[in-house]
C-alpha cells in the first residue's frame, strides 16, 4: 500500500521524478502528475484505467499562473477567477502549446483550477510545473474524499498520498467555459450556479452529452458504486423493489421498512453543504456494506443540491 503522510518535500521529489502522487483538495483527492510531462500524464490514464478521450484538469498555484498556460482570459473569466480562486471552479481557456494534447485529449482548451487546500497550494508553489490531477480513484468509481479511500483503491499502484484530511467540499469542481461573453456551465459542482450568476449574469447549463465528450466531466455514467443504485421517491421505490437487503441514502428524512438493512442520512438539519461533503463517503460506505441494492433520493435542486443530484443521476446511469 502507499505511504500516507504530510511530507510536501517528498511529494515534490516524486513528482519531479515523473511519478504520481495523490493530493488533497477541498473537493476530492486528485491523482497528480507533472502536467507538462507526457510520460507522467500517461501514467495517470493507465493507473486509473481512464479512457484517453477524457481530458484532465490542470491545477495551478494561483491566478497569476494562468498566463503561462492560456492564450487569453475573457473579462468574465478574470472576474470569476479573482473572486472564486482558490476554490472549486475550473475554467476552460484556450491553451498554449506547452500544455500537451494528451492532457486535453486534443481539445484546444484546457481546464485550469487553483485548489483551495493549504498543503496542495504549498506543493504547487514549490514546483516549476502545474499538476494534472483527476480524482484519485479507478475510472468511473466513487471519488475519494479521504486518504484511506485512495489507499483502498490505488494504494498498490502509487507510492505516496499527501494527507490533507477529509475534503471539506466533497464534490468535484464546477467547470465553466465561454462563448463570447456568455458563461456556460459544463459540469455543476462545488461552486453553485447561483454564486456564478450573482457575478456573471445568467448562465447556460449544458447537460452532459455525447456531443461534449471531449470536455472534462461529461460522461453520463460516472461516480458509481459497484452495487446498483436507483434514484427516485424512496416510498415508491420501497414498494417496487422486494430485495430483502436494501440500503437507503437520503437527504434529511429517515425511513422505516423491514427490508432496509442500512440507512444513511446526509444531513438531518437539511444542510446542502453538509450533504455534499458526506455524499461520496456515504456512497462508498453503502457499496462496502452487505446490501444488494442502494435506493437514493434527490435533494432540493438549488445551490450545491444541483451538483449532488447530478452525481446521483450519473451514479445510477447504466
Amino acid at each position: 500500500m502507499a505511504e500516507i503522510g504530510k511530507d510536501i518535500a517528498k511529494a515534490k521529489t516524486l513528482l519531479e521524478e515523473g511519478k504520481l502522487v495523490a493530493i488533497p483538495t477541498e473537493t476530492v483527492y486528485g491523482l497528480a502528475a507533472n502536467a507538462l510531462d507526457v510520460q507522467a500524464v500517461t501514467k495517470i490514464f493507465k493507473v486509473k484505467d481512464r479512457p484517453y478521450f477524457d481530458p484532465l484538469i490542470v491545477h495551478v498555484s494561483d491566478a497569476g499562473a494562468i498566463i503561462n498556460y492560456s492564450v487569453q482570459v475573457p473579462a468574465k473569466a478574470k472576474l470569476l477567477i479573482d473572486l472564486f480562486w482558490p476554490g472549486p471552479l475550473t475554467v476552460l481557456l484556450e491553451k498554449k502549446g506547452k500544455i500537451p494534447d494528451l492532457v486535453t485529449s486534443g481539445l484546444d482548451r484546457v481546464g485550469l483550477r487553483c485548489p483551495n487546500h493549504p498543503l496542495t497550494r504549498q506543493l504547487l508553489k514549490s514546483l516549476a510545473f502545474p499538476l494534472a490531477a483527476p480524482s484519485a480513484n479507478p475510472f468511473g468509481y466513487i471519488s475519494p474524499t479521504r486518504p484511506e479511500h485512495v489507499n483502498d483503491q490505488l494504494g498498490n499502484k502509487i507510492e505516496y498520498i499527501l494527507d490533507g484530511g477529509e475534503c471539506n467540499v466533497g464534490i468535484e469542481s464546477t467547470i465553466i467555459g465561454f462563448d463570447n461573453d456568455q458563461v456556460i456551465i459544463y459540469r455543476v459542482g462545488g461552486l453553485s450556479v447561483e454564486a456564478i450568476e450573482s457575478v456573471a449574469g445568467k448562465v447556460i447549463i449544458n447537460a452532459p452529452s455525447a456531443a461534449h465528450l471531449n470536455l472534462p466531466g461529461q460522461l453520463l455514467s460516472h461516480y458509481a458504486p459497484r452495487k446498483p443504485l436507483v434514484v427516485g421517491s424512496i416510498d415508491k421505490l420501497l414498494e417496487k423493489h422486494f430485495s430483502n437487503s436494501i440500503g437507503v441514502l437520503t437527504f434529511q428524512k429517515k425511513y422505516h421498512a423491514e427490508v432496509i438493512k442500512k440507512q444513511i442520512v446526509l444531513s438531518t438539519s437539511g444542510n446542502l453543504e453538509e450533504a455534499a461533503q458526506k455524499l461520496f463517503s456515504a456512497m462508498r460506505e453503502m457499496d462496502q456494506s452487505g446490501v444488494d441494492l442502494i435506493l437514493a433520493e434527490e435533494v432540493p435542486n438549488v445551490g450545491l443540491g444541483r451538483a449532488i443530484n447530478d452525481r446521483l443521476r450519473r451514479a445510477s446511469h447504466k
